[in-house]
């Protein structure tokens, strides 16, 4: 990932979806020359209008216990595409119906696509401690 502090909020955001039931999430990297406006986006699909708010609010209340709040939010109860953006990365949670026909994928197609198993791999990795020579005792 560009930015290694992104991986845990990411990762937390994907964690709700799965929880709330989220279908087919993929994670976007956008490219700096792109235009974009942020780093990355999650996207998932509910099957109805309260899995999708339920989805959102999840994603939502995990990161609000994380310290961090949606700079903006679209979408209202009841809904069909809800977006918490996050500055860095912004949570995209469609309908089945909405997320064909905005098809975000095929829109930012130079994106990279990554699976969200990429990214825990990642995330997981410890990082060791330097080695430092053993201090002998006295005697």
């Amino acid at each position: 990932m560009k930015k290694t502090h992104l991986k845990r909020p990411v990762l937390e955001a994907i964690s709700a979806c799965r929880e709330k039931k989220a279908e087919d999430i993929s994670v976007l990297e956008l490219e700096q020359d792109s235009g974009a406006f942020t780093d990355y986006f999650v996207v998932c699909s509910g099957t109805n209008p309260r899995q999708v708010q339920a989805i959102s609010d999840e994603v939502e209340e995990r990161l609000q216990r994380a310290g961090m709040h949606p700079g903006h939010a679209e979408g209202h109860k009841p809904s069909e595409w809800v977006m918490p953006a996050y500055v860095d990365f912004v949570v995209h949670v469609f309908s089945e119906k909405a997320r064909s026909y905005y098809d975000l994928e095929r829109l930012w197609k130079s994106a990279k696509r990554l699976d969200p198993g990429d990214l825990t791999a990642v995330a997981t990795r410890k990082k060791r401690a330097p080695s430092r020579p053993l201090k002998k005792k006295r005697a």
